[in-house]
């Protein structure tokens, strides 16, 4: 493993250069690997796997995802199954299915693993939670994730362009011996960046905060205050959402993502840089006390009960598109649409 040093904590991670792609080919030369579900990470998972040389299969019902499935190449009777079929044949079972959806499926997953084989998670909620979740592997398999830190879209657009999503990796259960190996291995086949280790508790207890908070729950209010006092305050939709959400996206983020805030703040007229320096203080001190609540939530098993109650109601899609509507015909996303209409096209 590599020695990183984050601003004066060194960190052991895993590279591409220690952990080669043609070492995690070696790996997993012998395994059938099963990805269970094809709807949200399983297809950038499975398709960046088959694209680097894995023996990948996908389990499936029959339905639009299916149909999705096949229309990315995965042949039916070959390559892409029912799902039983598919948990028969693997031996590295990827179990990608929704939170709620791997609670209903678990007793049929639990039929096929027989000894020796490996239960792989890209998130640590069901055996983390097993207590209301009821997922308990067998003593005899070996248990592991890796969870790319990003959507499967991303994982998949940014392995097309060469590049690589960072994934955490963590071992629950090592019955072979050669579970932290493979687990290595299936993060680098997934076209992981670099991999840090983590647990299955610390992995689900980061991610339900990082969600619920900056990833998208905390962003969304933040854009949704200033864009409300903006438009209070007599500013057009246009002006307020280009100052609030284009700017931040379109311009601000991506020189983030490549050089850090520091450099931002560096490199910003002295004005907003002033205002900058004067801000993220306060900001700090309001919004700090809600992400410790929200964190002690998370902690307490509140937020999984919450997740597993409502989303295993029989209408809870019904509920859901009500929510989804309020965001989506809410004046800043409708602002939003039309501003992103008008965006020139590149060549």
């Amino acid at each position: 493993m590599a020695q990183i040093n984050f601003g004066g904590t060194v960190e052991e991670v895993v590279t591409r250069e220690e952990f080669p792609l043609e070492k995690a080919r070696e790996v997993l030369a012998n395994e059938t690997i099963a990805v269970i579900g094809y709807g949200v990470q399983g297809p950038g998972q499975g398709l960046n796997m088959r694209d680097n040389g894995f023996n990948v299969i996908v389990g499936q019902r029959k339905g639009k995802t299916y149909d999705k499935a096949i229309a990315d190449g995965w042949v039916p009777g070959e390559t892409l199954f029912e799902i039983e079929e598919a948990l028969e044949k693997g031996t590295i079972i990827c179990f990608l299915l929704s939170d709620a959806a791997q609670i209903e499926l678990w007793p049929t997953v639990k039929k096929y693993l027989t000894a020796g084989k490996s239960l792989y998670f890209s998130h640590g909620f069901g055996v983390t939670y097993n207590d209301q979740t009821g997922i308990v592997p067998p003593a005899d398999v070996d248990v592991f994730l890796v969870a790319p830190k990003g959507s499967g879209t991303s994982l998949r657009r940014l392995f097309v362009e060469g590049k690589g999503l960072n994934s955490s990796f963590a071992v629950f259960q090592n019955a072979t011996g050669e579970a932290r190996t493979k687990c290595i291995a299936m993060g680098i086949g997934v076209g992981s960046g670099y991999l840090f280790e983590t647990d299955f508790y610390r992995e689900v207890t980061s991610d339900l905060t990082g969600e619920r908070g900056t990833l998208m729950g905390a962003i969304q209010g933040i854009f949704a205050a200033q864009y409300e006092v903006l438009r209070e305050n007599g500013h057009s939709p246009s002006e307020a959402f280009n100052e609030t959400v284009e700017e931040l996206t379109q311009s601000l983020m991506p020189l983030v993502a490549e050089n850090g805030m520091d450099w931002m703040y560096a490199n910003c007229s002295t004005t907003a840089q002033r205002g900058a320096l004067d801000w993220w203080k306060p900001f700090k001190e309001a919004t700090k006390p809600v992400f410790q609540q929200l964190y002690n939530s998370v902690k307490s098993g509140e937020q999984a009960n919450i997740s597993i109650t409502r989303n295993s109601q029989p209408d809870y899609r019904e509920k859901l598109e009500v929510e989804l509507a309020e965001l989506r015909d809410s004046e800043m996303w409708q602002a939003g649409a039309a501003v992103r209409s008008l965006r020139p096209e590149r060549n």
